[in-house]
C-alpha cells in the first residue's frame, strides 16, 4: 500500500487507518511533477481524511454537498493542462466538479525561462510548456493576438500561464463561485544543483510605473532579479540571488527581442551579466499568492490575461493566499475557473511591473451558489470581485467595473490607455458604500462616515491596463452577525 499512486477514478475510504496513507498520497503528489493524468485523487474522500480545515465564510452559508464526502481532484501543470495569456469561454474544461469538491491545481509562472537551469530544467511539467526548439514550441499560443504576429503565435496580448478551466457542475449566469484557498506551497526546484530551493522572477519592465523616472543611465531599462525561496517551509523569507539588464533575445524561432515583449522567451545567460551581492542581507517576507484567479467572461470570445474584471483574473492583490476566500460572480455556463501568475510576494500596487513571480501549487474548495439562493444575503447583488480573509473583507475597484462592457469594440486594446487611480478609487468608493449598506443596515451618511474613518483604501496595482484599488474593511469593527 505504501507504493501506491493514485489514478484516475482511483477511490479510497476514510477508515482510521486509511486516513494517514490519502494525506500523504496527496502531499506526494503536490511535490511530484511525474504525472501525466490530470485528475486523480480520492473521488470519495472525506474532508478531515485530507487533513482539511476551513472556517466557515462570515456570511455565505455551508454549501450541502450531499453526504458530506467530497471529490478531491489533482491537476497538474503541462503543456496539455495549460493556456497562455488568456480566459476564454470556449475553452473545453480539463474536468467537472461538484460544489463542495477540492482540486489541487499546479501553476508555473510565465517567467520561468529567465533562468531555465534554476525554474525549468528537470522538471517535466515546465519542461514540456516551455519547450522551444527550431520548429515548434511546447505551448505555442500565448496571448489573444494572431498567429503570426511577429514577436510569436498570440502577439504576447496575454502573459499568465493559467491551469484549467475547471467547471463547475449547475454553473449558471447569476450564480456566485466561492473559492477557498485551502494551501499554497512553492514548486520545488527540479534541478538537483538547487534541491530544496524554489526560485522565482521579477522583471522591472517597460510596463512598470517607475519606467523612464529613474535616476542612473539609462533611464529606460529593463532589470530581472531572480530570488530563492525555501521549498521546503522551514524559512519565511525570499532571498535576492542576482540581478541582470535585459539584452536583446534571439528566440529558438530567430526572432529578436530587444525588449520583453513575449511571455517565456529563453534567456540566453551567456548574452547577459550577472550582478551577485545585490539586496545583501535583506530577507523579503513571503507571501505566496496567486495574482491570476477567477472565471470566464461572456464579453468576448478569448480574454487578455492582462487586465482585470468583474470576473475576476489579474487582480493581483497579495492577499489571495492561503486562508482567504474568494467570490465571483459567474457569467457563462460551468463558471470555467482558471488559475495562474504564481507570486511568492508583492507589495500593494506591484510598481515595477511583476512581483516574485515563483510557480506554486494551491488547493482550493469550489462552492457554488445558485442565483435562487441568494436573495436576502449578503451575494445578492454581487457584481464583482470580493476577497474575504479570517479578519477583512477586501473589494476590488478598477478604472473599469467591466471594461469588456464599458469600452465597447475596442475594449481590448483601450483599456491600456484609459486607466487611472481616480477611477480605480472611484469603483471602489462605491462598491463599499453599496456593500455597508447592504450588508450591514447602514444608511448612506452612515456608511460615508466610516469609510472616512475605518476603512483603508489601497493601491491594488498599477501596471495591469485596468489598474485596481481596493478598500478594506476589519470585520471586528461590526456587532457579531445573528444566526
Amino acid at each position: 500500500m505504501s507504493e501506491h499512486t493514485c489514478s484516475p477514478g482511483c477511490q479510497h475510504g476514510v477508515a482510521p487507518e486509511q486516513e494517514a496513507l490519502v494525506k500523504e498520497e496527496f502531499h506526494e503528489a503536490r511535490r511530484s511533477f511525474l504525472k501525466d493524468a490530470f485528475a486523480v485523487g480520492s473521488s470519495t474522500a472525506a474532508l478531515g481524511a485530507l487533513g482539511i480545515s476551513m472556517s466557515p465564510s462570515a456570511f455565505a452559508q455551508s454549501p450541502k454537498v450531499g453526504t458530506g464526502r467530497a471529490n478531491h481532484f489533482y491537476v497538474p501543470a503541462n503543456d496539455k493542462t495549460v493556456h497562455w495569456g488568456f480566459f476564454s469561454k470556449s475553452l473545453k474544461p480539463l474536468i467537472e466538479v461538484e460544489s463542495g469538491d477540492y482540486v489541487t491545481l499546479e501553476t508555473l509562472t510565465h517567467h520561468a525561462n529567465d533562468d531555465a537551469e534554476r525554474m525549468v530544467r528537470g522538471d517535466p511539467g515546465a519542461e514540456s510548456v516551455f519547450y522551444w526548439d527550431s520548429k515548434r514550441k511546447g505551448v505555442d499560443r500565448r496571448g489573444i493576438g494572431a498567429m503570426n504576429a511577429k514577436v510569436g503565435a498570440g502577439g504576447g496580448l496575454g502573459v499568465h500561464i493559467c491551469t484549467g478551466p475547471i467547471a463547475i457542475k449547475g454553473a449558471e449566469p447569476g450564480d456566485i463561485l466561492e473559492v477557498r484557498i485551502v494551501d499554497v506551497t512553492p514548486r520545488p526546484s527540479a534541478n538537483p544543483l538547487y534541491k530544496g530551493k524554489a526560485f522565482g522572477s521579477n522583471a522591472a519592465a517597460w510596463w512598470g510605473f517607475h519606467y523612464g523616472d529613474t535616476i542612473e543611465e539609462p533611464k529606460k531599462r529593463e532589470v530581472i532579479t531572480i530570488y530563492e525561496v525555501d521549498a521546503t517551509g522551514e524559512r519565511n523569507y525570499a532571498s535576492a540571488v542576482y540581478n541582470f539588464r535585459w539584452t536583446p533575445q534571439t528566440d529558438p524561432f530567430g526572432i529578436v527581442h530587444s525588449i520583453i515583449d513575449y511571455p517565456g522567451v529563453p534567456v540566453d545567460h551567456k548574452t547577459i551579466k550577472e550582478n551577485h551581492n545585490v539586496l545583501k542581507n535583506v530577507r523579503i517576507p513571503i507571501r505566496p499568492h496567486f495574482g491570476t484567479m477567477g472565471v470566464a467572461p461572456s464579453e468576448a470570445d478569448m480574454v487578455n490575461s492582462i487586465p482585470p474584471n468583474y470576473t475576476g483574473g489579474n487582480i493581483d492583490n497579495w492577499r489571495i493566499g492561503k486562508g482567504a476566500t474568494l467570490y465571483y460572480p459567474v457569467s457563462v455556463a460551468g463558471g470555467l475557473f482558471s488559475v495562474g501568475d504564481p507570486h511568492a510576494s508583492q507589495g500593494d500596487s506591484e510598481l515595477c511591473g511583476t512581483a516574485i513571480e515563483c510557480s506554486l501549487t494551491g488547493t482550493f474548495q469550489l462552492i457554488l451558489h445558485k442565483k435562487a439562493s441568494l436573495p436576502g444575503t449578503a451575494l445578492e447583488s454581487l457584481k464583482y470581485p470580493l476577497l474575504e480573509t479570517q479578519d477583512e473583507w477586501l473589494l476590488h475597484g478598477f478604472s473599469y467595473p467591466n471594461y469588456l462592457a464599458d469600452l465597447g469594440p475596442d475594449a481590448q486594446n483601450s483599456i491600456f490607455a484609459k486607466s487611472s487611480v481616480d477611477l480605480a478609487l472611484r469603483d471602489a468608493y462605491r462598491k463599499m458604500r453599496d456593500f455597508l449598506m447592504t450588508t450591514q443596515g447602514l444608511t448612506e451618511d452612515e456608511a460615508i462616515s466610516l469609510m472616512s474613518i475605518a476603512v483603508d483604501f489601497g493601491i491594488t496595482q498599477v501596471v495591469d491596463g485596468n489598474w485596481g484599488v481596493h478598500a478594506l474593511v476589519k470585520k471586528s469593527i461590526f456587532p457579531p452577525r445573528k444566526t
